[in-house]
């Protein structure tokens, strides 16, 4: 589901598209400090769809290896992976401090994948490209992108390759019902598809998951507890915010009841969100630029951007939202909320995106009754209410619906999922397009003729 790292080789090019981290599961992360499959000096580019960590993340690591050449995104997109680079070597850097400390870790000393000298000379080798327009990225390897309505600046990548061969990597898809931004572009074709299967298996249902939403903010408040929302630092925080100005607009949520949000990447992100819509984006819904940056800031709206801010959090009195990163509760400074919510009952967690099995978010939605953290098992006593509808990927019929109408490929391959998710989506393929889609195997390697 995590890690996601397509290789792309002809016989004068290596692209690499996408380069994410493995998150998750203690074997999977181990992954992420393996010996790269190629050496990194060897590539001559890289291709990254979106921001997110599971995309983009290894990205520094893959610099410390040795990889010099070009990062092509959308402008948008190396705005908000700086963001979340720079932001996951931080965490990483006091995560190894926290633990050698305390020595919760097995490592002796820990260390962190990478630093922010790692993330610096990351940055120098971005190079934005205007999407939908076609770039040279060797002699007669040519890229296009489009806009894929998943997060802000996210893309599907479309390559031609110098002997003529296409290749089209979805990246993560968006739903056509996302509140901030326009759906994807739909796909055009291509010899070979890699496609995301993440949500392969469900189907949203958008008005029940904000009746739930709202519903489970309304009984928490009233009961006098605190609401915490782990949400991904980058849309799933804007929506989240989003859907809040419309519960304080409906009532559900009193304007004597505030709202946190604590995290410094998620309120960095907000800033580029912000400056979208002063920017007239053409990615975003006109209704959204009709509203202005209202649409993303809730009143009050209290910013917790230093240490000393977020633990001022805690000595508040009242109900009160905390919308706080990271959203599958991977590590940030939602873990300290958690820490402290968790065993009083009156409280909630709210767990309103895609939670990757092995993640504290899919152990708190699977019913744990303890979550370890800091090397310490924290009882979970609080509510938990999982809203995965609020999520900003396609669902199975969606990306079913993207994918009609294009000529067939070749092949389609059903990556980025569960396998459930994968296997369900790869057969829905067959049966109802008639294409042939198959799911691979990690490491596999693919000859197209």
């Amino acid at each position: 589901m995590t890690g996601s790292k397509f290789l792309v080789e002809s016989d004068h090019t290596r692209v690499l598209v996408d380069c994410g981290l493995f998150q998750g599961f203690a074997d999977l992360r181990r992954r992420n400090w393996e010996k790269f499959a190629r050496p990194p000096a060897e590539l001559h580019a890289v291709v990254v769809t979106h921001a997110h960590l599971d995309h983009c993340g290894y990205l520094p690591r893959l610099v410390r290896q040795g990889f010099r050449g070009p990062i092509l995104m959308s402008a948008d997109t190396a705005r908000l992976a700086a963001v979340v680079l720079q932001d996951s070597a931080r965490l990483q850097m006091e995560s190894a401090q926290h633990a050698n400390t305390h020595g919760w870790s097995k490592h002796r000393p820990a260390k962190p994948l990478y630093d922010d000298a790692d993330v610096e000379k990351t940055l120098s080798f971005f190079d934005p490209v205007p999407v939908g327009s076609q770039v040279e990225i060797m002699a007669g390897t040519r890229l296009t992108l489009h806009r894929a309505g998943h997060i802000l600046g996210s893309t599907w990548a479309h390559l031609t390759l110098e002997d003529g061969h296409t290749l089209a990597v979805s990246g993560d898809l968006g739903r056509p019902g996302h509140p901030l931004l326009l759906p994807p572009e739909p796909f055009s074709g291509a010899d070979v598809l890699l496609v995301e299967s993440t949500y392969g298996d469900r189907s949203h249902a958008p008005a029940e998951s904000r009746a739930a939403f709202a519903s489970t903010i309304g009984r928490t408040l009233a009961r006098g507890g605190t609401v915490v929302i782990p949400a991904f630092a980058i849309d799933r925080t804007e929506v989240v915010l989003h859907e809040l100005v419309e519960l304080r607009a409906l009532g559900v949520l009193p304007a004597s009841v505030p709202v946190y949000v604590d995290s410094p990447m998620a309120l960095a992100a907000l800033d580029v969100y912000r400056q979208a819509v002063r920017d007239r984006s053409p990615e975003l819904r006109p209704d959204i630029l009709g509203q202005g940056s209202g649409a993303l800031s809730p009143d009050p709206f209290l910013a917790a951007r230093t240490v000393q801010e977020s633990i001022a959090i805690n000595s508040a009195r009242g109900p009160r939202v905390i919308v706080s990163s990271a959203g599958m509760a991977t590590g940030g400074r939602v873990l300290h909320h958690l820490r402290r919510l968790l065993p009083d009952p009156r409280n909630t967690v709210v767990v309103v995106g895609f939670a990757a099995a092995g993640t504290r978010a899919r152990d708190l939605v699977d019913g744990a009754p303890a979550l370890k953290m800091f090397g310490e098992y924290i009882p979970v006593r609080a509510e938990v209410a999982d809203v995965p509808h609020f999520s900003a990927h396609a669902d199975g019929g969606q990306i079913l619906d993207w994918l009609r109408g294009a000529p067939p490929p070749h092949t389609t391959y059903v990556v980025h999922g569960e396998p459930s998710a994968a296997a369900t989506l790869r057969t829905r393929i067959s049966d109802e397009l008639g294409w042939t889609a198959v799911v691979p195997r990690s490491g596999e390697a693919v000859l197209v003729r």
